[in-house]
């Protein structure tokens, strides 16, 4: 490894020390990039509405459509009416007999 674009430094192959570790990545790194062609854009890529605008808004419309139904079928209005219900029973006392009288009319 002694030629010109050696990536080791010449005066220590110790890889123990951050510092010699952190070097030699930051040269492999720029001896990466100098053989690398460089790709450079004039003018940045067109959004694509299908892609990426469309579905957020169809997305926000679902939500709200969603919303504004939650909104109708909760408004009070909206409730059927509640049915009158029959007075509570009320508890009271028996005529003297009544069980005899309730007996001859079962076995006729």
């Amino acid at each position: 490894m002694k030629n010109k674009g050696e990536v080791a430094p010449t005066e220590s192959h110790d890889w123990t020390r951050p510092e010699d570790y952190i070097g030699a990545l930051a040269r492999r790194r720029t001896e990466r990039k100098k053989r690398e062609p460089r790709l450079r854009r004039t003018q940045p890529e067109a959004p694509r509405l299908l892609l990426s605008t469309l579905p957020f808004f169809l997305l926000i419309a679902a939500l709200a459509v969603l919303a504004v139904a939650i909104m109708v079928a909760a408004w009070p209005g909206n409730r059927p009416q509640a049915k009158a219900r029959p007075p509570a029973h009320e508890q009271g006392y028996a005529a003297k007999g009544w069980f005899d009288k309730a007996k001859r009319e079962m076995r006729h």
